[in-house]
């Protein structure tokens, strides 16, 4: 297995892909890539849509956080990832592996709120232009945010607590890359299934429940659209919703395939990669999406590169 012995007792033995030597060489060079391009790019939307006049919208306030919460989501797991991967050493901290498991889980539950939040905001811009910024005030835009994270934090809180509480009796191999509830609830010496109900039924809750909401939203907007019978109100109303779209689909894909079935076996095998593509490659290609779709933030980008060539 390639997994040399913790000198630290009690410290987490991280299986992840120790399994396949030559596939670590390859993901390293991947995930650190991916890594510093979501650093880059979710740190320039934050920049631009905080200091650029054009972007003080609640599209671009909801970005924000989308783009926070997707740094700390990465960046909960990526550091350890690359450090056990560039060695035989697969070990993380008690307390490492703690603050990884509560803060991915926080950042996760937020992301499925805020997208949520992201979808009204798309709702009422579409369908209620003439009340769009009665409806999506300051103050509601910060109520609605500020929901989303007191979501996210009390679902980690709650979850993380509950898994950390349950006795281990020394088992210590988590058979992925990162600490995470699926995977730690398979370590206590005790019986689970109430805790593997729980774990279940809260992730139906909290993908399907903002999904269907989603989906609701835009099948909202579709009719809207649809009455008005014009293909430039199609055009207007794909590049006004197309980022969010694409945003949506490769987050909740993801998520769905991971937390989405009770199948106890599913990340011993393909769930680490669809768990690498949802911790690592999701948080890189939001800012690009939403960089590359959208002609507001290529102007903010083109706007902030001329001010400082000129200065």
């Amino acid at each position: 297995m390639g997994i040399t012995n913790s000198s630290a007792k009690g410290d987490f033995i991280l299986v992840g892909f120790s399994d396949q030597p030559r596939l670590e060489k390859v993901l390293f060079v991947v995930v650190l890539v991916s890594y510093l391009l979501a650093l880059v790019g979710n740190a320039v939307i934050i920049l631009i849509s905080s200091i650029d006049p054009k972007l003080k919208t609640p599209m671009y306030f909801f970005l924000t956080h989308l783009s926070l919460a997707d740094l700390c989501f990465t960046t909960s797991v990526v550091p350890q990832l690359l450090w056990n991967l560039r060695g035989p050493a697969k070990t993380i901290t008690v307390p490492g592996c703690v603050v990884q498991l509560y803060v991915f889980l926080a950042m996760g539950s937020t992301e499925c709120v805020l997208l949520v939040v992201m979808a009204f905001d798309r709702y009422a811009a579409v369908c209620k232009p003439l009340h769009y910024t009665t409806v999506m005030n300051p103050r509601v835009c910060k109520a609605l945010t500020g929901l989303a994270w007191l979501c996210g934090i009390g679902n980690s809180l709650i979850h993380c607590t509950i898994t950390l509480r349950l006795p281990r009796c020394g088992h210590r191999r988590i058979y992925n890359f990162f600490c995470e509830v699926p995977s730690m609830i398979k370590l206590p010496c005790v019986d689970v299934h109430a805790n593997e109900v729980q774990v279940f039924t809260t992730s139906l809750v909290l993908l399907y429940l903002p999904l269907s909401l989603i989906v609701m939203s835009y099948g909202l907007i579709v009719r809207a659209v649809v009455r008005i019978k014009s293909a430039q109100a199609w055009r207007k109303v794909l590049g006004t919703c197309g980022s969010h779209l694409t945003v949506v689909s490769l987050f909740y894909g993801s998520a769905l395939l991971i937390y989405g079935q009770r199948n106890s076996s599913f990340s011993h095998t393909h769930g680490k990669f669809i768990s690498l593509f949802y911790a690592v490659v999701t948080p890189t290609l939001n800012p690009l999406i939403y960089t590359l779709r959208n002609k507001d933030v290529k102007g903010a980008l083109r706007r902030l590169f001329y001010s400082e060539k000129s200065s």
